[in-house]
């Protein structure tokens, strides 16, 4: 739980002293893969933060200048007119909660994904469209604002820099190949830069009853890339991210894989009738996102074996599996992940 002194003490400290507290305890609020999510509501504030608002703190481990980043973005999205959450304050300041974290609007809607699932598919095509029509510089100057430089965290060769540097620390040499596979066949960009979101799936698009968008969430995985850099990004995510199956019977559950892989057709066919995708660029993308995928699990085993964590439902699933099999069809290089804890594979 947060200290939510140190917060009302940050933030009358903001707010040029003003008498800042809290209307209520700052409530946790499910979602966030790496983050931790409050709901929160303020007395003694500005206009632009007396609704409803949320806190979103970084992971520990994370560089907590990643919020200001993150800040940065989203509010750069919300002046073009984007619903991306504006978000009035940041800190990089860890020892405030104990990582980086800002403060945002919270957006009216539900997430797309819980809502009835006739048109989800152009709904998500249409506002991943939107996105990619809005112009980037505004943004790379907003990113380049707030960090010097940290508009490159942004950037392919970013991600694959950073990719690298992660391989090394943890010595995952079995990932080696797939990173070298993807430095040689960087395509060349012959489209237009546009912002892709990296993570854009049903759960982080909010939606009102018509499903009309009302809030895009988690922007982290922001890049300054190709469509098809978002489209392959999307395409990924909805087909291999594991499905809670529990409560589904057994005799069932191939209809929820016939209907996920019908939704897959449906978004690729809904940009494809948009405008034309390089097929070389998608295959090239889809690569990179399953990297992003199975790196981070590999991660979290190798972490869960030398201290004896238990693992994420995905991290001990065979979805890391999934992906790099993914990235073998489509490179011709097989990564090699350290195995589940406790499984002799």
């Amino acid at each position: 739980m947060i200290d939510g002194a140190r917060l009302v003490e940050y933030l009358s400290a903001s707010l040029d002293g003003a008498r800042v507290g809290l209307a209520e305890p700052p409530a946790p609020v499910s979602g966030g893969f790496d983050t931790t999510i409050y709901s929160l509501r303020l007395v003694g504030v500005p206009p632009s933060l007396s609704g409803p608002l949320v806190l979103r703190v970084m992971a520990p481990h994370s560089d907590p200048r990643r919020a200001l980043r993150e800040q940065a973005i989203q509010n750069a999205l919300a002046e073009q007119g984007f619903p991306a959450p504006r978000a009035p304050l940041a800190s990089a300041d860890p020892s405030i909660l104990g990582a980086g974290f800002l403060i945002m609007e919270r957006l009216p809607g539900r997430p797309l994904l819980g809502m009835r699932r006739l048109g989800m598919a152009r709904a998500l095509v249409r506002a991943q469209r939107r996105l990619h029509a809005l112009d980037p510089e505004p943004v790379l100057k907003a990113i380049e604002g707030a960090m010097p430089d940290g508009s490159r965290e942004h950037t392919v060769d970013g991600q694959l820099a950073q990719y690298e540097r992660r391989v090394a620390r943890s010595a995952l040499v079995g990932l080696a190949p797939s990173l070298g596979w993807l430095r040689a066949h960087r395509p060349t960009v012959e489209g237009p830069t546009v912002v892709c979101h990296g993570d854009f799936h049903p759960q982080n698009l909010l939606v009102s009853d018509r499903l009309e968008l009302t809030g895009v969430l988690d922007w982290p995985n922001m890049l300054f890339a190709e469509p098809e850099c978002d489209v392959a990004s999307s395409r990924v995510i909805l087909r291999y991210a594991p499905v809670d199956l529990a409560e589904v019977p057994r005799s069932m559950t191939w209809l929820v894989r016939a209907a996920r892989l019908a939704l897959v057709r449906r978004f690729m066919m809904g940009h494809r009738r948009a405008a034309p995708l390089a097929p070389s660029a998608l295959r090239y993308y889809e690569a990179l996102a399953c990297m992003r995928g199975f790196l981070r699990v590999a991660e979290q085993r190798l972490l869960a074996a030398r201290e004896g964590t238990p693992l994420t439902r995905i991290d001990a699933s065979r979805f890391g599996e999934r992906l790099a099999r993914r990235f073998a069809r489509l490179s011709g290089v097989r990564p090699s992940l350290p195995p589940i804890k406790g499984s002799s594979r």
